[in-house]
C-alpha cells in the first residue's frame, strides 16, 4: 500500500518539447515497431549479451528481417525523409542498446550507402535488394590499425589491376560485423594512380580473414573485427564504379554521420529515462530521491541536453534530406550530440550512486557505450575542425 501522502509520478517523457509529433507516417510506423521490439524482446536480454560480449546473430538478423525496417531504403520513394528515417531508427536502437545501433548502421548506412552512392545501376540492382531483406549482411572497411582520423591521406591498404581482377592487400580494424557478414566494402589505394577506390568484397574469397577483437569496454555486444587481406582477388565488376577518389568515400561518411548524431541522442535519452525512473522510486531518508534539489538539478540538466540534441539532429536530418549531404552540417550534429551524450550518461550514472555501476540498472552499459559513439564516425576534434573550417574559411587540419 502506498503511503497516505504518496505522489503518483508523472509519465517519463524524454521528448519534452514534442519534437516527434509531426513525423512522416512511415517514419512513425517504423519507429513504433522497432521500439516495441526493443522494449519487449531485446532490453531484457541486452545486459546478458553485453556482459558476455556475445552477438546472437541468427536471432537478430531474423528479427531485423521480420521488422522490415529497410523497406524502400536507398530508393527514390524514401528520399524525402531518408535521413530522418535512418536517424530515428538509430536513436531507438541506441536508446536501448548502442551495440545494435552500430550493427544496424554499418549494414544499412555504410555498406548499403556505399553501393547506393558509388555503385553502378547494375551493382545496385544486384546487391541492394538482398541487403534490404537481410538475406545478406554487410560491413564497411575503412579504418586501419595505424590509420584512423588520418585515413584520407594515410590509407595503406592497396589495390592493383591485373586483367579483369583487382588484387587487394592490407588490414582494416574496428570493422563492425566483419567476422560473420557476407560482404564488406573495402577502400584501398590504387598502386597505379594513388587514388582511393572501393570494392564489394565477398568474405568467402580466398585471402580474406577477420579476427574478432577482444577486450572492449564499450559496445561489447557488437562484434568488431580485424580484417586481413592477402592477395584477395576481386573482379572488376565488383569495383564500385562510381568511387574514384577519397572524395567519393567521404560522400558515404557524410551521409551516414547524421545517424551517428542520432545514436548520441538515443543513448542520452535512454540514460535520462533510466535515471528519472530510478529517482522516482529510490528512497533515501524516508523519501524518493527525486524530491532532492541536487537530483532534480541533474535530471533537468540531462533533459535540457536531450531536448537540444533532438532539435539539432532533427534539423540536420531535414536539411540533408532537402539539400543533400553537407559536411559541416552533419559534423556539427555529430560533434555536439556525441559530446552532450557523454555528459548526460555521466550525470545519469552519478544520480544512481553506487547502483550506477551495476548492469541491472542499465545506465552503466549506456555510460560505457557512449565512449564509442564519442570516438567513431569522426572524433570530436575532427568534426569540430570540419565545422571550424566552414565558419572561418581557414583549415586547421595538419
Amino acid at each position: 500500500m502506498p503511503a497516505p501522502n504518496a505522489v503518483t509520478p508523472p509519465a517519463i517523457v524524454a521528448d519534452f518539447y514534442d519534437w516527434f509529433a509531426a513525423l512522416p507516417v512511415p517514419v512513425q510506423e517504423a519507429r513504433t515497431r522497432l521500439r516495441a521490439f526493443l522494449r519487449d524482446e531485446w532490453e531484457p536480454r541486452a545486459n546478458h549479451y553485453w556482459e558476455r560480449a556475445e552477438f546472437p546473430r541468427e536471432y537478430l538478423v531474423g528479427a531485423m528481417r521480420e521488422l522490415d525496417l529497410l523497406r524502400g531504403a536507398w530508393t527514390p520513394e524514401r528520399t524525402a525523409y531518408a535521413t530522418l528515417m535512418d536517424g530515428l531508427l538509430s536513436m531507438e536502437f541506441a536508446r536501448v542498446d548502442p551495440s545494435l545501433a552500430t550493427f544496424f548502421g554499418v549494414h544499412a548506412g555504410l555498406c548499403m550507402g556505399a553501393i547506393a552512392l558509388c555503385g553502378s545501376e547494375a551493382q545496385q540492382a544486384e546487391w541492394l535488394p538482398a541487403l534490404r531483406s537481410w538475406d545478406l549482411v554487410g560491413a564497411f572497411g575503412l579504418t586501419e590499425p595505424d590509420v584512423g582520423s588520418g585515413v584520407a591521406r594515410g590509407l595503406t591498404t592497396t589495390c592493383r589491376r591485373e586483367g579483369e581482377a583487382w588484387v587487394l592487400n592490407g588490414q582494416k580494424k574496428w570493422i563492425g560485423n566483419a567476422t560473420w557478414c557476407d560482404v564488406v566494402i573495402v577502400w584501398a589505394r590504387d598502386e597505379a594512380d594513388r587514388q582511393v577506390k572501393g570494392f564489394i568484397v565477398r568474405t568467402t574469397l580466398p585471402g580474406y580473414s577477420a579476427d574478432l577483437m577482444h577486450g572492449k569496454i564499450a559496445q561489447r555486444t557488437v562484434h568488431n573485427g580485424l580484417i586481413t587481406l592477402r592477395d584477395v582477388r576481386v573482379h572488376e565488376r565488383d569495383r564500385l564504379q562510381g568511387a574514384h577518389t577519397f572524395a567519393d568515400t567521404q560522400r558515404v561518411l557524410v551521409t551516414a554521420r547524421c545517424g551517428t548524431a542520432w545514436q548520441g541522442v538515443g543513448c542520452a535519452m535512454g540514460a535520462y529515462e533510466h535515471a528519472l525512473r530510478y529517482a522516482q522510486t529510490r528512497t533515501q531518508f524516508g523519501r524518493p530521491i527525486g524530491g532532492f534539489q541536487l537530483v532534480q538539478m541533474m535530471l533537468v540538466t540531462m533533459l535540457g541536453s536531450v531536448t537540444a540534441m533532438i532539435g539539432l539532429a532533427m534539423r540536420a536530418s531535414e536539411l540533408q534530406d532537402r539539400l543533400g549531404p553537407v559536411d559541416e552540417l552533419s559534423a556539427l550534429a555529430k560533434q555536439f550530440c556525441a559530446a552532450r551524450c557523454r555528459e548526460v550518461v555521466q550525470l545519469a550514472r552519478e544520480s544512481l550512486g553506487g547502483n550506477g555501476i551495476l548492469l541491472e540498472y542499465h545506465v552503466a552499459r549506456l555510460f560505457a557505450d557512449a565512449e564509442a559513439i564519442y570516438s567513431y564516425e569522426g572524433s570530436n576534434e575532427i568534426n569540430a575542425l570540419i565545422v571550424g573550417r566552414a565558419i572561418t574559411g581557414h583549415s586547421a587540419f595538419v
